[in-house]
């Protein structure tokens, strides 16, 4: 007798749509075996059973909207509880509180679930300082809206909250920002129009890019790198890395090369942690990769890029490209980014400015690459060399311009000069 509840989703995954169940009432399932078919913003994939046994009563059907830890079957003929009845509303409530003033907890490990005005619930992020502050000065979390990510409340916040003469309280959920919530005009009135529903992948993209343009004050430093040499070892040694499956592609050099630079400048490879004002140093290196696929941008992670060889890399790239291509792509496989890399080259363009992508503090954009005369002023003629222009944009609230510039000529010079990335790397 126990509950099948839904495995974790995975970071900045709040929900997930069934798109199918593949159990009924009456199986035996096996712990790891699939049981649902989800959609998230992200991804389609299967969500496996936690434990074994026998399928009493299925709690979710197809089109319904499911989150972490909620029940979605009992196992070995339990009776359905007032929890599992929440199964197909979302995950079961905390146990009832009186409404404001409400008590925090002294020191909660993760943001909880506080009573609401009204009975509605939400979120209140904020540090266990924060919330003992706002004990003391008898104010409600649920009142204030953060200035952090995610609504985040610090003490300015709470002073802010107390000098103001006519606070008005907030809504269960963040409001998007007015540009998004202004009301649109009747295009019909115009001409013929059509309306179609965004997809999970867009709906989340929307909320990301929103979230760090929002956040984020960045700033985008321009370079460019002569890849006539690399470019031609790459394709001396492509044939070595077919016989093991892999393509030797330009993206694969540039991740080598991108974890040697975060090596070299490490808070490239941190997160901003602004409830507590501190750098966050991340001590290993992920990289996400972003893949244009017909549904949409989607960022698998590389991980630990440091510690791989570039044909490895090359053979692992493929395999996920085609994942997320075929949207096979687990949450964990798109979780977990230090920094990020937009090869854009394959299309087209001179240049452009990718946007960071929240929490990390930097991303580097790849254009294509041409054929174009340089000065060469020892022999004093112009040759034909390939050149590849690049971007990085950063959070400008850590990293300064001249940081950005160094770590461009780092990644330039890498480029221009392949072994010097035996000895940097």
């Amino acid at each position: 007798m126990a509950e099948l509840k839904l495995p974790d989703l995975g970071d900045n995954v709040a929900s997930a749509v069934v798109v199918g169940v593949l159990i009924k009432e009456g199986d035996t399932v096996a712990a790891g075996q699939p049981v649902l078919e989800l959609e998230t913003d992200k991804a389609v994939m299967e969500a496996p059973a936690s434990e074994g046994g026998t399928v009493s009563k299925v709690m979710v059907k197809a089109g319904d909207e499911v989150k972490s830890g909620q029940v979605i079957a009992l196992l070995g003929g339990a009776v359905v509880s007032g929890a599992a009845e929440q199964g197909s509303k979302g995950p079961p409530p905390p146990a009832p509180v009186a409404p404001a003033p409400v008590p925090v907890p002294a020191a909660p490990a993760k943001p909880v679930l506080v009573a609401a005005p009204a009975g509605q619930r939400r979120l209140i992020p904020a540090a266990p300082s924060v919330r003992r502050l706002a004990r003391e000065m008898g104010i409600n979390l649920m009142e204030v809206m953060g200035s952090g990510p995610a609504h985040r409340i610090s003490e300015s916040d709470l002073k802010r909250y107390a000098s103001s003469e006519a606070p008005v309280p907030v809504s269960a959920a963040p409001q998007p920002p007015s540009s998004l919530a202004a009301t649109l005009p009747d295009f019909a009135k115009f001409g013929p129009v059509r309306r179609e529903a965004m997809s999970g992948i867009r709906r989340a993209t929307v909320r990301a890019m929103t979230q760090a343009w929002s956040t984020i004050p960045m700033v985008t430093q321009f370079d460019r790198a002569d890849i006539t040499e690399i470019e031609a070892q790459r394709k001396r040694i492509n044939p070595r890395a077919e016989k093991r499956g892999a393509k030797l592609t330009m993206t694969a050099v540039l991740l080598k090369i991108a974890a040697a630079a975060l090596k070299q400048f490490p808070r490239f490879n941190a997160s901003i942690d602004t409830a507590t004002s501190e750098v966050i140093f991340k001590e290993y290196i992920n990289i996400g990769v972003a893949v244009d696929t017909p549904t949409g941008l989607l960022v698998p992670v590389i991980r630990d890029v440091d510690k791989k060889g570039v044909i490895a890399l090359s053979a692992e790239l493929g395999e996920t490209a085609a994942k997320a291509r075929d949207r096979k792509l687990t949450p964990e496989e798109m979780q977990g980014a230090s920094f990020t890399i937009s090869n854009l080259g394959g299309i087209g363009g001179t240049g452009f400015t990718p946007i960071v992508n929240w929490p990390e503090v930097a991303i580097m954009g790849v254009s294509r690459s041409s054929m174009e005369p340089v000065w060469n002023a020892e022999k004093g003629v112009f040759e034909p060399r390939n050149i590849m222009p690049f971007s990085l944009s950063y959070d400008h609230r850590l990293i300064d311009g001249a940081d950005a510039a160094r770590f461009c000529r780092f990644v330039a010079e890498m480029l221009e000069e392949p072994v010097l990335l035996g000895f940097e790397g």
